[in-house]
């Protein structure tokens, strides 16, 4: 299937994808761009840059864009809000957007190609792989979060998670002497046999035929061989590149040439030489936590030096071995989206379930900050949540050294901004959110308050009474076509001072 045509107003699937699309770009547009104007009621109105109004239905996930003209308003669907970006970003920042219009139309049509797959599918049993496919929205706050690259959806179907995907791996054999690795990387020798002279490295099917061309030669030389597929099937993670397979317990994170929200998802050459150095720092700091939070050690990687970047695997911890007896993890991320049987949305005593959410969550974090100089990237997707049998949070577990900073190498400051991001803007924030739409009425922030009074760090007070927090610029970042990992932070209004 190529293009899912699913534009017709009356198609249900195409209704759904507007709305599933529609709700992050207007996140973005409101929170970067857009001045909101007193008012009262559920239909927030903004002023646009143009002097144009806006009314949406507010809410966690913004809906019902209306565009004020000639003395009414009238609704806009999600092709006519990218027009409607495109002319406002375009006066606001004098550049012309580059392929995001595009990306942001890709992003839709690929939620109805995952809506229609999703019908089709069988989900997993296993409530933890359930919550890693459970993201249809994806990233609230950027303006095409479900992209893939533009590509037809027959290529990267078979391969995404939210189409309930698992497949086997590529087996190939390196030449011994074209080898690169860093760390621990026994679990890939496990896989299969190498003939002699040759190492194994699993690939994945998509990125394999993504860079085909450039390894033709190679495969020609004899510097790679094809050995056959690993039988066993890999499942897809939220975060598309990153695969676990149940039986070995064991998580690979490989390249793939594709553009998911800001970035080419490609294991860069210099995030992987500094790996050891950032991972070693974290499961020391770990180590000398109180608690049970656990992380999820990238052991180490394996690739070929003459396709470094290209073919680099990336050998993470499994579960089983940081669990406590019993708990089952879920991903943060899929507790704010929601999936079948998450204890978010059932919790008979929402302020209880928050509180130990709370104190699994915040601590580690905090504290790894404060007494060892780790800043992690504490966002939802990189967050899992350990829950026992009543769906109570036991555990937390933090994952991903590519986007953990240390303290000896970026400032205090820096460090602490990109820390309240992730762990209170990103992942707090929604979580907060999405616990208050199953349970109207019920107020999060006085606990977070609490939580986060309990750590003496000299930056908790400010944070605390603060008006404003630092968020994400996704949307202004990507049309500017600023790199990922240059973030820019503008001010949100701070849920957690008093009010």
């Amino acid at each position: 299937m190529d293009r899912v045509d699913l534009t017709s107003p009356t198609d249900a699937v195409g209704r759904r994808a507007d709305a599933y699309a529609t709700a992050p770009l207007l996140n973005c547009l409101l929170r970067e761009v857009a001045e909101p104007l007193p008012g009262t009621g559920t239909r927030g109105v903004h002023r646009l840059p143009t002097g144009r109004l806006l009314r949406v239905r507010d809410g966690r996930r913004p809906a019902e864009p209306e565009l004020y003209a000639s003395g009414t308003w009238h609704r806009i669907g999600h092709t006519e809000l990218v027009k409607l970006v495109a002319e406002e970003l375009r006066r606001h920042t004098g550049l012309a957007g580059g392929d995001l219009p595009a990306e942001m139309i890709d992003s839709r049509d690929a939620v109805a190609a995952l809506l229609t797959a999703r019908e089709r599918a069988t989900p997993p049993t296993d409530p933890y792989l359930r919550s890693e496919q459970a993201l249809i929205t994806g990233h609230p706050c950027h303006p095409a979060p479900k992209a893939r690259g533009g590509g037809p959806a027959a290529a990267w179907l078979p391969y995404a998670p939210e189409a309930h995907a698992r497949f086997p791996l590529v087996l190939l054999g390196v030449r011994e002497d074209q080898v690169a690795e860093e760390g621990d990387t026994a679990a890939l020798d496990a896989l299969g046999a190498a003939p002699p002279g040759y190492r194994l490295l699993p690939a994945h099917p998509w990125q394999l035929d993504l860079a085909a061309r450039d390894l033709t030669p190679a495969f020609a030389d004899g510097r790679l061989l094809r050995l056959g597929v690993i039988p066993d099937h890999f499942w897809p993670t939220a975060a598309v590149r990153t695969l676990y397979e149940p039986g070995r317990d064991l998580f690979l994170k490989f390249s793939l040439d594709v553009r998911i929200t800001n970035d080419i998802r490609r294991l860069w050459r210099h995030d992987l030489l500094r790996l050891r150095r950032t991972d070693s720092a974290v499961t020391g700091a770990f180590t000398e936590l109180p608690g049970p939070a656990a992380w999820l050690s990238d052991r180490g990687y394996r690739t070929a030096a003459f396709a470094f970047e290209e073919l680099a695997v990336l050998v993470r911890d499994g579960l089983r071995g940081h669990l406590l007896p019993g708990a089952t993890p879920l991903l943060a991320a899929g507790l704010a989206e929601g999936f079948d049987g998450s204890p978010l949305a059932t919790a008979a005593d929402p302020a209880a379930w928050w509180r130990a959410y709370l104190r699994q969550v915040v601590p580690p974090a905090l504290t790894a900050f404060a007494e060892h100089g780790v800043v992690l990237e504490a966002h939802l997707q990189n967050t899992l949540v350990a829950v026992d049998a009543d769906g109570t949070p036991l555990q937390a577990l933090f994952r991903d050294a590519e986007g953990a900073k240390l303290l000896s190498d970026v400032s205090r400051e820096a460090g602490w901004e990109r820390l309240v991001y992730c762990l209170v803007v990103n992942h707090l924030t929604e979580i907060a959110a999405a616990l208050t739409e199953h349970h109207p009425g019920f107020d999060p922030w006085p606990a977070a308050r609490a939580e986060l009074s309990r750590h003496p760090l000299p930056e908790t007070p400010t944070l605390l009474t603060t008006p404003i927090l630092p968020t994400k610029t996704n949307l202004l970042l990507r049309w500017t076509g600023a790199d990922g990992a240059a973030a820019r932070y503008q001010p949100l209004p701070n849920p957690l001072r008093p009010i």
